[in-house]
Formats: C-alpha cells, sequence, structure tokens
C-alpha cells in the first residue's frame, strides 16, 4: 500500500470561499469547514510540505469562459458574483501559509489552469488528496481532470 508523503502526495483544497460559504443556506458547509481547518493542519504536520488552495475567478460575464456563461442566460439565474469588493473569492476560515500554493479556476475542472498540472509534475507529486466545498461539482470535476492526467 502506498503511504502519502511530501515527496509523493499533495493537498487540494477547492473553493473554500467566502461566495461558497456564506450564504444563510450553506451551514452545513461552514459546519465542514470547522472540521477542515484542523485537517489541514494534521496533513501538514503528518505528511509535511505544500498545500495548493484553489480558488476561483470572479464569477460574473466577464471571468468566465463562453461554456459557463452559456449557463447564465437563464434571467433566473442569479450565479455571478455581486461582490465589487472582491470577497466572496477570498478564503473563507482558511490561512494559507506562504510555502502554500494558490491557484485560480474560471471553470469547475482545476486543471483548466495549466499551471496546477505544471506545479505537480514539477515537485513529482503522484497521488491528490482532495477536498473541498461542492464534491458533486468543482471537486468531483478536479478529481476528474486530474484521473484524465495520471494521478
Amino acid at each position: 500500500m502506498v503511504k502519502p508523503n511530501s515527496k509523493n502526495s499533495i493537498l487540494l483544497v477547492i473553493d473554500v470561499v467566502n461566495f461558497c460559504c456564506e450564504s444563510k443556506h450553506h451551514k452545513k458547509i461552514r459546519t465542514m469547514v470547522q472540521k477542515l481547518v484542523p485537517f489541514i493542519t494534521k496533513f501538514k504536520k503528518r505528511i509535511g510540505g505544500s498545500l495548493i488552495y484553489v480558488n476561483c475567478t470572479r464569477w460574473d460575464k466577464k471571468h468566465l469562459p463562453d461554456n459557463l456563461n452559456e449557463l447564465y442566460k437563464n434571467p433566473r439565474a442569479t450565479y455571478y458574483t455581486t461582490d465589487k469588493t472582491g470577497h466572496s473569492e477570498k478564503f473563507y476560515k482558511l490561512q494559507p501559509e506562504k510555502e502554500d500554493i494558490i491557484i485560480t479556476k474560471n471553470s469547475y475542472d482545476a486543471f483548466v489552469n495549466p499551471s496546477l498540472d505544471k506545479i505537480l509534475k514539477k515537485k513529482k507529486i503522484k497521488y491528490l488528496i482532495i477536498t473541498g466545498i461542492y464534491g458533486d461539482g468543482c471537486v468531483h470535476a478536479t478529481i476528474q481532470g486530474g484521473f484524465s492526467k495520471n494521478y
């Protein structure tokens, strides 16, 4: 059995940002984040190395690719970022450390940002440990993206 270590594995933390956590409807997500913070601390202590935090670009028409903007042509869809301060894309209750890496994506799969694959290859990472918000969306898409790239 392969044991994760700082030489072959890395933790990806996906979309734990204010936009995905602060709504009054996201109480379960905020509860999960309270458990995620100590998990990250234990992971870093046990495995070592850096983490990759994945956030998203402003979720508005200007910053999304055409295929995602298609989804929002329905006038009832209001998923665009309305926060003009940029606060919504900041990490929620997480404090990346200076050795950690931050990747920004503009789609569901974090591998749409080619920097992610380049960083993983440079670090000789074989195994991804993935956590984050919306397991049926961006987390799942990133798992599939990583699998298709042989992680």
